[in-house]
């Protein structure tokens, strides 16, 4: 995924956190996905205010993730929820 997309979610998607688990969803139509604690920190930071590098530098704050390989994997992550229609480029 491209650095210049500014990541957000969808009309249709939302983040919502279980009030019994603590677990966090990206729900969509129908389905549904739980994310790991890493997933849902992303999502957090995708509000079309920030592209994919500050999303990238900032999920791997105080990690030993060099940041060329947060980038790939975060840049990957997201690619594959726009390529869901869960995600959409611009300005919250």
């Amino acid at each position: 995924m491209a650095t210049d997309y500014f990541p957000r979610l969808s009309g249709k998607a939302r983040l919502r956190v279980d009030r019994v688990s603590g677990a966090t969803f990206l729900l969509y139509p129908e389905r549904g996905l739980r994310l790991n604690a890493t997933a849902a920190a992303i999502l957090s930071l995708c509000d079309g205010c920030r592209n994919v590098a500050e999303i990238a530098r900032a999920a791997s704050h105080g990690t030993d993730i060099g940041p060329g390989e947060s980038e790939r994997e975060v840049g990957t992550f997201l690619a594959d929820l726009a390529k869901r229609g869960l995600l959409e480029n611009g300005p919250a």
